[in-house]
């Protein structure tokens, strides 16, 4: 895939923005019909995967729903209320919900979401899953799960690792602790391990583990090559410890 290049400045808004509308309308939707609400990587953005022949998507500053045998309905964002009047849903504030997910808000309120800002998400998100496939299938991750975009979260991860080792592989399009898109390992148990606190490796602020900004490969030819070596470099030092 081509490079990222430098995130717009109006991200940070419509990832907010952006977050609100998976975890209150979209992920929701799809629990309804199968009890999971985990999203997923689509062309140009994110979205449900297929689910009782239906399809949920953001691309730029459109939602489509498309139905198996019917053409693609698509609006305009406007408001989460809007968002599941034109889905014929709901507004679920606690279903998909997690502890660092924004909080709902007006529902009636102008979500501005960015085309250009959502559509570089979109990139963000291509580029963490298909690394994270990658990463998945390597033999050293034990265990992997599935990669998920998890709502709550809104950043594409998969779990590995023995029960000593296990850690979220991940790639966050920013939060609380950093404006900055990065791509993380966060260790789950470090208290079962004989870490080396003064290795720069470890250089995660909030919490244990590692982190590489995205102003350190935003430029790169494949920035899915990069996500993957971070993440397999983090990986061996975690099983060295």
């Amino acid at each position: 895939m081509a490079s990222l290049g430098t995130p717009p400045a109006t991200l940070v808004d419509t990832r907010l923005a952006l977050h609100r509308l998976a975890t209150y309308v979209i992920a929701p939707a799809r629990y309804r019909k199968t009890e999971k609400f985990g999203l997923r990587a689509v062309d140009g953005g994110f979205g449900t995967p297929p689910f009782a022949g239906r399809q949920i998507a953001v691309v730029g500053n459109q939602i489509i729903d498309r139905h198996d045998g019917q053409d693609d309905k698509t609006e305009a964002i406007t408001s989460l209320a809007g968002a599941a009047a034109f889905l014929g849903e709901t507004i679920d504030e606690v279903t998909a919900a997690e502890h660092d997910s924004p909080a709902v808000g007006s529902q009636g309120e102008d979500l501005h979401v960015d085309e250009a800002a959502s559509l570089w998400l979109g990139s963000w998100y291509a580029m963490a899953f298909d690394a994270l496939h990658e990463l998945r299938n390597d033999k050293e991750s034990v265990d992997g799960s599935e990669p998920q975009l998890w709502p709550g979260h809104f950043d594409p991860a998969i779990e590995a690792g023995d029960d000593a080792h296990r850690g979220s592989y991940g790639a966050s399009p920013g939060d609380a602790s950093s404006d900055e898109p990065y791509l993380y390992l966060g260790i789950w148990w470090p208290d079962r391990l004989s870490l080396d606190t003064k290795d720069p490796f470890w250089n995660a602020s909030s919490f244990v583990g590692a982190q590489k900004p995205v102003s350190e490969f935003v430029d790169a030819a494949d920035p899915a090559a990069e996500a993957l070596n971070f993440w397999r470099t983090a990986r061996d030092h975690l099983a060295a410890a």
